[in-house]
């Protein structure tokens, strides 16, 4: 069986990529493995020769861009990944995300892919494509796809001592009465 030593987990700030960083860090906990938290910034489009476009520096929204960046990519490192857990967060340009993540995961010789999918279906898959899956087609690594929660919102649970939830409590005592 092939060792899993390090994981890739493309972010692009979803709550699905988010929920894909959680199942990530199970994992590079589960294998002792180091995490590359990754975030792929498509450049700007670059203007047509105008008034606007000369007024624009293209450097400066780079840097702020991957200053902000760097910054949110921190903030997940510090909210989701344990310190017990080996992590590096990255964010690189590229025109292709899908190409980008996938020559990533060749030169750090990534063992394992962890990525998002929307779930997007019908005319939203046909126009916005599938990230998730031109990596699958484009790497040789494995790819563990995590879905994104549909509709499903997330809301803490309030649990008694012995581990029950307070509402399924509650639930049961106004049936009762």
């Amino acid at each position: 069986m092939r060792r899993i030593r390090k994981i890739l987990c493309p972010i692009d700030f979803s709550e699905a990529s988010h929920t894909a960083v959680e199942a990530a860090v199970d994992l590079a906990q589960l294998f002792s493995a180091e995490l590359l938290l990754l975030h792929v910034v498509q450049p700007i489009t670059p203007l047509p020769d105008s008034e606007l476009a000369r007024a624009f520096d293209v450097r400066l929204y780079e840097e702020e861009v991957r200053k902000r960046v760097a910054k949110k990519l921190a903030g997940v490192v510090r909210d989701k990944v344990p310190r017990r857990v080996r992590v590096q967060s990255r964010a690189l340009y590229g025109l292709n995300p899908a190409g980008t993540i996938a020559d990533v995961a060749d030169t750090e010789k990534i063992d394992l892919i962890v990525i998002a999918t929307h779930g997007m279906s019908g005319w939203r898959h046909y126009v916005y494509g599938s990230v998730a899956q031109k990596v699958i087609q484009h790497t040789g690594c494995p790819v563990f796809l995590v879905r994104a929660r549909k509709g499903r919102k997330q809301q803490a649970v309030n649990t008694t001592r012995d581990g029950t939830s307070k509402a399924n409590k509650d639930r049961k005592r106004r049936k009762e009465q």
